[in-house]
């Protein structure tokens, strides 16, 4: 179970066995969550209406790992939000908390019944549960929306269902749908179904000084082998102390030197801090062209220059939502 106790600004994260008294009969939105995209802020959005209209907390149950880390260990899956940038996004949108159960065989084979009676009545004693139209639970997912809300009641708890929301086309907002554009390179995509730009925190690690050396010193970050984002060259923010700080970055391979194991290199713009064993957040906001190897590091050169020129004009006029400004206020490193 997950430790415990309160991060920024007062968010509190606990495990099921640990939920204090001040948090039982909260209204619970439940799911898994990756990427909190505009589906997912539906749902919680929902939980906290209810929550404020009673005058009761409202926090997220969730899982971690994620169930397919079970279930297809050899299918790694590209996160869009690992669990920390969830519990900032669950921040973001309003919610006091997060319950983060283990998923594990153990969880995995709770009957759905169980999962009602001993999990959401007896340990967190919930009030009201939110869920997502398509949120399945218990062992071989035989719970299904209906079945929590005829079995909530007699429980004790309310149950709200929120049906499915997506874009003018009709496609249905989806993490499997984010995860497809990022690996194309549709960032401006994905972002218009996350409700917000999409970004990634790493800690800053030193690197071959290969871009020091061609004047666009670079603060590398490595993100995790299963990151589906498309290789490439994209105007980015680097988020970090309560400040945005525009520029350009490399996600792939380095064609032109090495064609090594893929790396972040974000260049921030007037910009010579030493960020080095720093966590940062990098935000990806638009593929600018495909990672390519040149005639010559000179021709390279040029394109770098001609690469920030256009991440300048990108970036100059970037709207920005209340999420982004909100995890701004949070980035690692920044103010809670």
């Amino acid at each position: 179970m997950t430790t415990n106790g309160r991060t920024g600004g007062g968010f509190e994260v606990f495990g099921t066995d640990g939920v204090p008294d001040h948090m039982r009969g909260a209204v619970v939105a439940i799911g898994n969550f990756d990427g909190v995209h505009r589906g997912h802020q539906a749902v919680l959005g929902h939980a906290t209406s209810i929550a404020a209209e009673r005058g009761l907390p409202a926090y997220a149950l969730t899982f971690e790992p994620h169930p397919r880390t079970l279930f297809a260990p050899d299918k790694p899956i590209f996160r869009l939000s690992p669990r920390l940038a969830k519990r900032r996004l669950f921040q973001a949108v309003g919610l006091q908390g997060c319950v983060e159960m283990e998923f594990n065989k153990e969880l995995a084979s709770v009957e759905a019944e169980a999962f009602i009676v001993d999990i959401l009545c007896a340990r967190l004693a919930a009030s009201h549960v939110v869920v997502g139209f398509d949120f399945h639970f218990g062992k071989g997912r035989r719970g299904s929306p209906a079945m929590l809300a005829e079995t909530g009641p007699r429980c004790g708890f309310d149950v709200t269902i929120e049906q499915a929301h997506g874009d003018e086309g009709g496609s249905v907002f989806a993490s499997s749908a984010i995860r497809s554009l990022l690996d194309e390179g549709k960032v401006e995509a994905a972002d218009e179904v996350l409700g917000y730009h999409w970004f990634v925190t790493g800690e800053v690690v030193h690197g071959e000084k290969r871009g020091r050396e061609l004047g666009f010193p670079t603060a590398n970050i490595r993100l995790a082998p299963e990151c589906g984002l498309r290789h490439g060259i994209y105007a980015v923010l680097g988020r970090f102390d309560g400040r945005m700080v525009p520029g350009v970055a490399s996600f792939g391979r380095r064609p032109q030197f090495d064609n090594g194991a893929p790396l972040l290199e974000p260049y921030f713009f007037d910009f010579n801090e030493d960020l080095y064993g720093r966590e940062i957040d990098v935000v990806l906001v638009s593929l600018l062209r495909e990672e390519a190897r040149f005639d010559s590091v000179a021709a390279l050169v040029e394109q770098m220059h001609r690469d920030c020129d256009r991440a300048r004009d990108e970036l100059a006029g970037l709207a920005l939502t209340p999420i982004d400004r909100f995890l701004a206020t949070t980035a690692p490193g920044g103010a809670a």
